[in-house]
């Protein structure tokens, strides 16, 4: 999807592309939800959840949308069975998701030496599994198909990348880099590149994962704060119960010893308590049959409508 100004007389283009979310809503088991009590205070269910609604993209007036790439555009340094923007050779979807738009100053190159790829560039992570997730830069001052996109991270010589469910994406002004958050829980993490094209590696320059500082988790969102402190919000379901998941996802925060380089640091994960009690992780026992999923689904009623954070996961 481009988004181009309407008024001639601008001179500037944005471009991105659209992701319609459809958001599900489990409806909690009011039977279930009655006889619970969080802190020894009874507290009931939400009686009838909002409807799922799927609506239209709404844009600004001076912009008008417009297609940017497809799913079977051909990328301009096919690698393995990497060789189309959203399907692999076999015909299997891999999930363009989060974009990342940068504006350089400088060419950043790429496979086709002394071709100027421009200066605007969309970047995506691809979220299919097997191995097989890759990242890519949609070039979006190149017209022609064959310099279009470009692969940023090859396939090794078994068509493998390593890599699985690239979700989340970020520009890292402290490294000057970028980084793309997997989540596919013990197989995910971070990877970390520069937006220029290494030549020498056929991908991003200084393609590397950051799993030492980091650790192993099933990380989406990612987004560095103004003191380079790096924010990761996991996403990983818990037990499926018939009104919801038990919470099994928390909200990290890498504190890096120098903000240019993420390898080193500490790994914190973020604890809230509730009238002096802290939030944990409750698993599925006989003690607990429901874990932690009433507490997730009954605090805001409990606690006179406030948000309070929590560890997320719960929903689908």
């Amino acid at each position: 999807m481009k988004l181009t100004l309407k008024n001639p007389l601008q001179a500037r283009t944005c471009a991105l592309v659209v992701t319609c979310i459809a958001l599900v809503t489990i409806v909690a088991s009011k039977a279930a939800a009655d006889n619970v009590k969080v802190f020894n205070k009874r507290v009931s269910g939400v009686p009838a959840a909002n409807p799922e609604e799927i609506t239209d993209n709404v844009f600004s007036p001076e912009f008008s949308p417009g297609l940017i790439v497809e799913g079977i555009d051909l990328l301009e340094n096919p690698s393995g069975p990497i060789t189309l923007f959203g399907n692999l050779s076999d015909g299997s979807r891999t999930e363009p998701d989060e974009n990342t738009y940068l504006i350089l100053d400088h060419n950043p190159g790429g496979p086709t030496p002394d071709y100027d790829y421009g200066r605007h560039f969309l970047f995506q992570g691809h979220e299919n599994a097997g191995n097989r997730a890759y990242i890519t830069r949609i070039n979006l001052d190149v017209a022609h198909p064959d310099h279009r996109i470009t692969l940023m991270t090859p396939a090794d010589a078994n068509g493998l990348t390593g890599f699985n469910s690239i979700d989340g994406s970020t520009w890292n002004p402290f490294s000057r880099t970028l980084l793309f958050a997997q989540e596919a829980g013990n197989n995910g993490g971070v990877i970390e590149m520069g937006a220029d094209f290494d030549p020498n590696t056929g991908g991003g320059a200084g393609l590397r994962t950051l799993y030492g500082s980091l650790g192993r988790g099933g990380y989406e969102g990612i987004h560095p704060d103004d003191r380079g402190n790096i924010l990761i919000i996991e996403d990983v379901g818990g037990t499926t119960m018939n009104f919801g998941r038990n919470p099994n996802s928390f909200v990290y925060r890498l504190v890096p010893v120098a903000p240019n380089d993420l390898t080193h640091g500490k790994l914190h994960a973020l604890q809230v308590s509730l009238n002096g009690s802290p939030v944990v992780f409750v698993p599925l026992d006989d003690q607990h049959p429901f874990g932690d999923i009433a507490v997730e689904q009954s605090t805001s009623a409990a606690y006179g409508g406030r948000v309070v954070a929590a560890p997320l996961g719960y929903a689908a």
